[in-house]
This record gives structure tokens, C-alpha cells and sequence, in this order.
């Protein structure tokens, strides 16, 4: 499975806020509600909720329904997969780079 171009805006800018990044860090480690989730936070439940739908709306999380209750985790199959097309992409641009440091050497 590799991570769509046109999905790869969303997934960075879900990403690249630091209160995002910690709670897929905490599902990754046991699925959890927003209201679970708030509790460790200084933030509302409300705005755990807000950033776990960027999360879902990115593919990086989803939702497991509990009874009355939502929680969330981690979908670890779509993150290794952004982990190696972002891995494929440093390969590239370092044998690029290698080939301008020859040429400017040369």
C-alpha cells in the first residue's frame, strides 16, 4: 500500500500541528475517545474532537464505535506506508544530491 500523491497534502498538514502528532502518538499505543483523550490535555474535548477529525479526514486514524462512545486509534498500515514513500523520496533526492556534489567536483 503506498500513500496517494493527492492524499500526501492532507496527511502533512494533519502531521504538522504538534497537538495532532501527540494524540496519534497516544493511539498508537491503545484507541481511545476524545473525552479520554482531553483528559491529559489542556484543551477541550471539543478540540480533541476537531483535530481527530482532521486525523480521520487525512486516513491516519479511524473510528471504532463503543456502545455510546467513539474512540479512535491509529491506522498503522497507512502510516507505514507514509513512512516508506517519504523514505523512497530521501533515497531519491540523496542519489541526486550525490550526482550534483560529483558534477561540481568533477
Amino acid at each position: 500500500m503506498t500513500i496517494g500523491v493527492e492524499s500526501l497534502p492532507a496527511a502533512f498538514a494533519a502531521l504538522g500541528d504538534d497537538t495532532r502528532w501527540e494524540l496519534l502518538q497516544r493511539l498508537g499505543t491503545a484507541p481511545a475517545s476524545a473525552t479520554m483523550l482531553a483528559a491529559d490535555r489542556p484543551i477541550s474535548r471539543q478540540a480533541v474532537a476537531r483535530h481527530l477529525e482532521v486525523l480521520r479526514e487525512a486516513g491516519l486514524v479511524e473510528t471504532e464505535i463503543h456502545g455510546r462512545e467513539v474512540r479512535y486509534r491509529a491506522i498503522g498500515s497507512r502510516l507505514s506506508a507514509l513512512a516508506r514513500d517519504l523514505d523512497t523520496l530521501a533515497q531519491g533526492w540523496e542519489r541526486r544530491l550525490r550526482t550534483i556534489k560529483a558534477a561540481a567536483e568533477g
